[in-house]
């Protein structure tokens, strides 16, 4: 079968937003006016096509990223195929934003006119910038009371530092708000009420708007000028670009990422859709207007690229793992280059394993449709995959690649999960292991310590809504903890112990003396052993027994009962009996002589430093340090980042539960933060006696 649309009329893009801006909604329309839905789901009412995970429906926010695929017919007559990443929008989701970023060629980023640049738009915006993403901004809810499309263009520059070239103006606002002026037309376009958005008629800019369409016009023109000598020249000399040289430029200066042009209109009110669709064709990238993705050849380790074309060998990043209650678990995969048939063999380079593609899927939210081949530039969903997760690089396995690896942030919260029942406990086990391979900002392992299963994520809500899946789709009910933090035991200064183990009791005795010099490893945390054994004072085949003993005890430190980190001990000296000595007498003997040793050798307490990066707006940077210095943080320095200011802090992972919550409510919701573990450093003396006496009576 051949490739029904050629890869330049492709577009794949997301749309990003905050919380509540109208994504879904905007999507939805997207699907109506494309005709893939033949009614419109509204989120008031739970129904939207996108939304298909019953917890999303009913709280009315977007989780999944759902891929969906639609044909549009651009302004020359010709169809286009659009491959949509519908994006969640809330921070505790930020990880599925960033990963669907990395698969798209461009995107919609949307506000909502009445709030104009929110906390999660700088978020997200910034996370498109790391992947270089072109954008197009569409101002929603113009119809909204409040809506002040004017603001939305004025934020834009203050908030996230980024030029809008202002494409369209709105025609009234708030309830009174009927169409827009299109400023390379010179028109304006009124929509009927009456056929749910799907017709419009052209009329002439109304008389007020004329001289504010002119000056929003030649502002236009002065910006995308700018990227082409000969349009700026001829411009200063009075010949201005025509229609399609402006549409020319804007494309140009949107895929270099030099500007976003600007639209707006109301989604809901089905008013602005259909122009913003016409500029999908007319200003994002295909996949062969931006770089070649670039990768690590296996066999040679030096970088290659990979061009958007079907002739190049297959390369595609696989970017979502979804369970579909239908087909089981899905892989969501991006083709950059080369084509795909159904049951062929791809190799998983990350894994080193060859997998298998069974089954070939086109999405459409949550329908479906099989399909036997696939080309560069589809986003396709495979079933059948074993070993793949969520950043792997699949492949022809005669020409290994690994695309660059997505990076994803640290858990920053951790609490302990058991199952409510006996009998759910390896129920919550499949559970918790099948949504930890879908999302790998999920983490789940078992301490070793205390025995209990522990969850970590990126938040609370995060972590709420893991549980909540489980008692959904598992049937797994479980109860949650506390958070806690892994502290651990070190000795300060040298000591020489001497120990003699002896037991008669009939029979066999048994007989070991060692002695040791216990001090702190200087080459790090890990335990070293070294024997200065000379003249047999203690038998060769005797000395893996005290290594053996010394190493037993060390997941238990004498102050608090915690793992001990850097110690190194040396066997110096010792004695044995010819019938009564034996590897056990020798463990044993060793294992007593590290317990008295360790607590006249200065043991102290360890705890987790946290690298902690904080991005805010310069408004809270003085109210964030503060809150970081009482948190115990040292600050290790603060530098600009366009608008924002990056502040860099090591704080001890004890003192930052509850922060997400203090950040949002300190910067009103503007700042956020990543959190990467550092070091083990000393707790101070005040702090250690609270936690000795908190963990002693429990060990």
């Amino acid at each position: 079968m051949a490739r029904e649309y050629k890869i330049e009329d492709y577009r794949n893009f997301g749309i990003m937003a905050h919380i509540d801006a109208g994504k879904t909604t905007t999507t939805e329309r997207i699907l109506y006016y494309t005709g893939k839905s033949h009614k419109i789901g509204e989120v008031h009412d739970g129904a939207a096509t996108m939304d298909w995970m019953e917890q999303e429906q009913e709280r009315g926010i977007t989780i999944t990223s759902a891929a969906t695929t639609t044909f549009w017919k651009g302004r020359d007559g010709k169809m286009r195929r659009f491959n949509i990443i519908d994006t969640p929008g809330h921070v505790d989701f930020t990880i599925e934003v960033e990963r669907s970023l990395r698969v798209l060629d461009g995107a919609i980023a949307l506000l909502d006119a009445n709030a104009g640049v929110e906390p999660q738009t700088e978020t997200v915006w910034r996370q498109a910038e790391k992947y270089h993403v072109p954008r197009m901004i569409f101002c929603n809810k113009m119809d909204k009371t409040g809506a002040d499309f004017y603001r939305s263009v004025e934020m834009i520059k203050t908030r996230l530092g980024a030029t809008a070239v202002v494409m369209q103006l709105p025609i009234g606002a708030e309830s009174e708000f009927k169409g827009v002026v299109d400023l390379i037309e010179m028109n304006a376009l009124v929509w009927r009420d009456e056929s749910l958005g799907a017709q419009w008629d052209v009329v002439e800019i109304p008389a007020d708007m004329k001289e504010k369409a002119e000056e929003y016009r030649e502002k236009l023109i002065e910006t995308v000028v700018e990227i082409d000598e000969a349009a700026m020249e001829a411009y200063l000399e009075g010949n201005y670009p025509d229609n399609d040289k402006i549409r020319e430029l804007v494309r140009r200066g949107t895929i270099d990422v030099k500007f976003h042009p600007m639209f707006c209109g109301t989604a809901f009110k089905n008013k602005g859709v259909q122009p913003l669709l016409d500029a999908v064709v007319d200003y994002l990238p295909s996949p062969v207007d931006i770089p070649a993705i670039k990768g690590i050849d296996v066999k040679t380790e030096g970088e290659i690229t990979r061009k958007a074309d079907d002739n190049e060998p297959l390369s595609m990043l696989a970017f979502k793992i979804m369970n579909d209650p239908f087909v089981g678990s899905l892989t969501f995969a991006r083709i950059y280059s080369g084509k795909l048939e159904k049951g062929t063999s791809v190799m998983n380079t990350v894994k080193e394993k060859r997998e298998r593609v069974g089954r070939m899927l086109q999405m459409h939210s949550n329908s479906r449709e099989d399909i036997d081949e696939a080309f560069a530039g589809d986003i396709v969903a495979l079933a059948g995959l074993k070993e793949t997760t969520t950043g792997d690089t699949l492949c022809d396995p005669l020409k290994p690649v690994i695309l660059e690896r997505m990076e994803f942030p640290e858990p920053v919260i951790q609490i302990a999960i058991e199952p409510k029942t006996k009998g759910d406990q390896e129920k919550m086990g499949l559970a918790l292991n099948r949504l930890a391979a879908e999302d790998p900002s999920f983490r789940v392992k078992t301490d070793e310590e205390s025995g209990q299963t522990i969850i970590a994520g990126m938040g609370e809500l995060h972590l709420d809504i893991i549980v909540d899946r489980m008692r959904r789709e598992f049937k797994v009910e479980a109860s949650v903890g506390a958070p806690q933090v892994a502290y651990r035991e070190t000795i300060t200064r040298q000591h020489e112990e001497d120990y003699t183990h002896k037991k008669q009791s009939g029979g066999t005795g048994q007989f070991a003396r060692v002695k040791i010099v216990f001090e702190p490893n200087p080459e790090g945390e890990d335990f070293v052993f070294e024997s200065k054994i000379v003249g047999g004072a203690v038998p060769k085949e005797y000395i893996p027994g005290v290594q053996k003993g010394i190493e037993s005890v060390l997941s238990s430190g004498p102050l608090a009962g915690f793992p001990m980190l850097g110690v190194k001990a040396t066997l110096i000296d010792g004695a044995f009996h010819d019938v009564d000595s034996s590897v056990l007498a020798f463990e044993i003997a060793s294992r007593a002589c590290f317990r008295e040793a360790a607590k006249k050798a200065g043991a102290q307490l360890l705890e987790p430093i946290m690298k902690v990066e904080v991005v805010t707006p310069e408004d809270y940077v003085g109210d964030v340090i503060g809150d970081l210095n009482s948190r115990r943080g040292q600050i290790q320095g603060q530098e600009s980042r366009g608008v924002a200011v990056v502040i860099n802090a090591h704080v001890p992972l004890a003192n930052m539960f509850k922060y997400v919550d203090n950040l949002r409510s300190m910067s009103q919701g503007r700042a956020q933060y990543t959190m990467l573990f550092d070091h083990y450093a000393p707790v101070p003396s005040n702090v250690a006696q609270e936690i000795q006496a908190k963990y002693s009576g429990q060990k």
